[in-house]
């Protein structure tokens, strides 16, 4: 992502009715100050006060007086964007500034609305700046936390989906790989993102999300779903030899118990030949997989 083009898109024209306090509005101008002076410390301070005197406007009753009602609507529409452009300011002022003050701001902007439309943005880089910071022990806790109100995003279920599976919650873990795959062949490119910063974010997280699915398929012994899966991640995740081995592996297994259950020769000589590619690769899987690779062609050996 291009993060020095990204711009503000609601409009903030206030009618002519539309006079809100003089106080949101001198607050309100002093943060757009601060956000051009990329002052982190008064942008977090004025986001703020100024997000809550935007709702104290807001949250306003309607008048009584129709003549009235046209003039609150606009104060209300009008004190709503300013409520947002609290959180844009946040939000573009946080990935501009140092790790440590980035993680401040998207804190704050986490507290002052955990259903922010920049969170669901920020939060792959957030969770990658809490890394670098030594803070990625925070990352699950806050991918829990932040799923209930960002039940669609990427990153999120993401970490969910590979924190499930170390701890070895395999439900879990299927459960949050097969939401990730749901969303990620349903997601358009967002806006300010490239199409080729999208597809490889996009192939990054369905090959971990197919990767997830058939390990957890091929613990449960669903065969037909693993080898679906596994076979699909295969391609995304040419390259790295730790996610490689273990699917190479588990493709020789499910697919020699397909072979055995429908009796089809090539399929176990299929798996045979996962096994032995699984075999080459150093690890945990090597030597078992080179023993399968021989039960395998063996048991080939006896069928027609």
């Amino acid at each position: 992502m291009d993060l020095s083009v990204l711009s503000f898109a609601v409009l903030l024209i206030a009618g002519p009715g539309a006079k809100v306090p003089d106080d949101l509005e001198k607050t309100f101008q002093s943060l757009k100050e601060a956000e051009s002076k990329k002052d982190a410390a008064q942008v977090k301070k004025l986001a703020a006060e100024t997000c809550a005197l935007a709702r104290q406007v807001a949250s306003m009753p309607a008048p009584e007086s129709e003549e009235e009602k046209e003039a609150w609507a606009e104060r209300v529409a009008y004190a709503r964007d300013i409520e947002l452009h609290t959180e844009y300011a946040l939000y573009a002022t946080a990935i501009q500034a140092p790790p440590e003050t980035m993680v401040e701001l998207l804190s704050a902007l986490e507290q002052q609305n955990p259903k922010s439309k920049y969170l669901d943005e920020a939060y792959g880089l957030y969770f990658l700046t809490l890394s670098q910071t030594g803070a990625a022990s925070k990352i699950p806790v806050l991918a829990e936390k932040a799923i209930a109100h960002l039940p669609d995003n990427e990153d999120l279920l993401l970490v969910l989906a590979e924190t499930a599976m170390n701890r070895k919650q395999s439900d879990r873990a299927l459960g949050h790989a097969e939401h990730l795959l749901a969303v990620l062949y349903k997601h358009p490119k967002p806006e300010g993102v490239s199409a080729a910063d999208w597809e490889r974010k996009r192939s990054v997280g369905l090959g971990r999300g197919h990767w997830i699915a058939g390990l957890m398929h091929s613990e449960k012994a669903q065969y037909f779903e693993a080898n679906k899966d596994l076979r699909a991640a295969l391609p995304l995740i040419k390259g790295n030899q730790a996610m490689v081995a273990p699917a190479l592996f588990y493709l020789g297994v499910v697919n020699y118990q397909l072979g055995r259950m429908t009796m089809n020769k090539a399929q176990v000589l299929e798996a045979a030949k996962f096994s032995e590619q699984a075999a080459v690769i150093k690890g945990p899987f090597a030597e078992q997989a080179w023993r399968n690779a021989h039960v395998m062609k063996t048991e080939a050996s006896k069928m027609r």
